[in-house]
């Protein structure tokens, strides 16, 4: 069983950075991806970006690429998230997910952090 955790959100401004983690423990996550997905009020959760664990390779949604990146940490089992140039439009509760799939279908994830809050002003 793995548990993930994350950290890192908070209130931030228009054009500031940003970077989230997620500690992974309980379990071998060698063979999974690992992926961040957003949730805004009202909205579904949508796919942000993925790493594969083995070799980290990275996959990202293409209206977020080229400010987000996502990477990880052997040592410590963590996942990062680094935003940059954060818009009002960034605003959701951000997770961590993984799963043995490559895949971005929320559903198809196993595991599941709690999410951490990403507040954007204006």
């Amino acid at each position: 069983q793995v548990q993930l955790v994350e950290s890192g959100g908070g209130l931030v401004q228009t054009g500031d950075s940003l970077k989230l983690s997620c500690a992974a423990s309980g379990g071998t996550i060698s063979t999974y991806f690992m992926s961040w997905f957003r949730q805004a009020p009202g909205k579904e959760r949508e796919f942000v970006a993925r790493i594969r664990w083995s070799d980290s390779s990275t996959y990202y949604a293409d209206s977020l690429k080229g400010r987000f990146t996502i990477s990880r940490d052997d040592v410590g089992n963590t996942v990062y998230l680094q935003m940059n140039s954060l818009k009002p439009g960034d605003t959701a509760v951000y997770f961590c997910a993984a799963t043995e799939l490559m895949t971005i279908v929320p559903r198809l994830y196993d595991y599941w952090g709690q999410g951490t809050q990403v507040s954007v002003s204006s």
